[in-house]
């Protein structure tokens, strides 16, 4: 199957979406599951004892990044089969 070129762009734009996707996900830690908060050590001053407390923060993980490349994929083939060449396909027959 050849490509042409609003295909190439198409594909290009689509694999550069998902490998930034996927460089963002391992830049914030590379967590499998999502989590929205995350437990952190702190240190009693008065007592001089360590105690263990949630902390309310975001951290991307792989469930939401596959999600949004599945999209990004279906989207990408869609765009570049809807980019075909129709002269071409009635050439063949």
């Amino acid at each position: 199957m050849k490509f042409n070129k609003k295909q190439k762009s198409a594909m290009l734009v689509g694999l550069f979406v998902i490998a930034a996707a996927l460089i963002i996900w391992i830049s914030l830690g590379g967590e499998i599951f999502t989590k929205t908060q995350i437990l952190i050590e702190k240190r009693d001053e008065i007592l001089g004892t360590t105690y263990k407390e949630w902390k309310d923060q975001f951290v991307l993980g792989l469930d939401y990044t596959m999600g949004f490349v599945a999209v990004v994929f279906a989207f990408t083939g869609l765009v570049v089969f809807m980019k075909r060449d129709k002269k071409r396909l009635t050439e063949n027959i």
